[in-house]
């Protein structure tokens, strides 16, 4: 059986899910901004990617249709990197 080059979904996905858990992990430790910057990015970088890859090799970011995808994706990501350099040092 032969591979196919290039990411897949599957693979993008399994790498977002990592990025959001060390954010999730840098908040829980106290980091809260840099953890709530690394999720939106990975956010981001996740709509970046569904909007580059084909339907058939979308994989697990594949849920409704490219476009809703990839705005979900880009809103909540950048509105949590927003709100993280918006909320002034305490």
């Amino acid at each position: 059986m032969t591979r196919p080059d290039g990411v897949s979904g599957t693979q993008a996905y399994a790498a977002l899910i990592v990025a959001m858990c060390i954010g999730l992990v840098l908040v829980a430790f106290g980091a809260w901004r840099q953890g709530i910057i690394v999720v939106g990015s990975s956010l981001v970088g996740g709509a970046l990617i569904r909007a580059a890859l084909p339907e058939p090799r979308a994989g697990l970011l594949r849920v409704r249709g490219r476009t809703f995808d990839v705005l979900w994706m880009l809103v909540l990501g950048s509105g949590l990197v927003t709100l993280a350099f918006a909320v002034p040092q305490g």
